[in-house]
């Protein structure tokens, strides 16, 4: 049995331009068609469990939600109950998207040390503060900045951490791609870099080996938040967004229709969209249950 964190999470950014969430600016840079999720429209409620079988074709299928921009105290609740329900096998694999509200997260490694402003600055600008327990050490998050958190058994994956980690970091370089933007892994660094900085991050919990937390990709952002922070303890260290790098103004939702396509070929699965709604029923259910 794995338990323990791995990964390090940074390059997290606030304010994207225009609103930055999901749905809220219009794309000026298209979407490739196999980049789409799938259909819209009213979408299956799938049971807990679903995402466990194999279609015809033997292709996993894994669920999707996503949440739209929401605060990290209630998205880390939702983490967490489904993270218990799929180590006791009550629900398949799940896949949430989202953007979180300005929010410092410190892991597990971290050192309060590296947060340069005192909680009754960043009280009064809006910004929480969360110890948890991913991997890593500190680290901003705001609106214009994609956020998936896959919650996977890797038992059925090989229980390789160091395989995971790199597919989520190869997501992110797929997903950047799209957009025409080069990053790069860079041993010893976790997450994707850029030559002007760094562009993603990863940062994960695993228990049992199922994971929890994951990825954060900066896709249009304001990097004035990281003036709270040392990210990830790295002085000197550099935030930028595909935005900028490609010199187009990009939606949260463009680049996640495009990671979530990437995932599903990095990854080799099928994500099946699923209403956010419906996740947070299950999680209702198993309080009460």
């Amino acid at each position: 049995m794995a338990q323990g964190s791995r990964g390090e999470d940074r390059g997290r950014g606030s304010g994207g331009r225009g609103g930055g969430g999901q749905g809220s600016v219009r794309d000026r840079v298209p979407v490739p068609r196999d980049a789409r999720p799938g259909p819209r429209g009213r979408r299956p409620n799938y049971p807990p469990g679903r995402a466990d079988r194999l279609p015809e074709g033997g292709v996993r299928t894994v669920l999707h939600a996503a949440l739209g921009r929401i605060r990290y105290g209630p998205a880390l609740a939702i983490q967490h109950r489904l993270h218990a329900l799929r180590r006791e096998g009550k629900v398949g694999d799940v896949v949430l998207s989202l953007e979180h509200e300005s929010v410092i997260t410190i892991g597990r490694r971290g050192d309060e040390v590296h947060i340069l402003a005192s909680r009754e600055d960043l009280e009064r600008a809006g910004v929480e503060v969360f110890p948890v327990e991913r991997g890593g050490d500190v680290t901003y998050h705001g609106p214009g900045q994609l956020v998936l958190y896959p919650i996977v058994d890797l038992r059925e994956r090989g229980k390789d951490l160091h395989r995971y980690v790199g597919e989520i970091e190869e997501t992110m370089v797929v997903t950047a791609r799209t957009f025409g933007v080069e990053a790069v892994r860079r041993e010893g660094f976790p997450g994707v870099w850029h030559a002007r900085g760094k562009l993603g991050s990863v940062g994960i919990h695993v228990r049992d080996w199922v994971t929890m937390h994951g990825l954060a990709l900066n896709v249009d952002l304001d990097p004035d938040g990281f003036r709270w922070i040392v990210p990830c303890g790295i002085v000197g260290a550099n935030a930028v967004s595909i935005a900028d790098l490609a010199g187009v103004r990009i939606s949260v939702a463009a680049a996640r229709d495009a990671a979530c396509a990437a995932f599903a070929n990095v990854f080799g699965v099928e994500l099946l969209p699923v209403d956010g709604e419906v996740i947070a029923g299950w999680t209702r259910e198993s309080r009460t249950g």
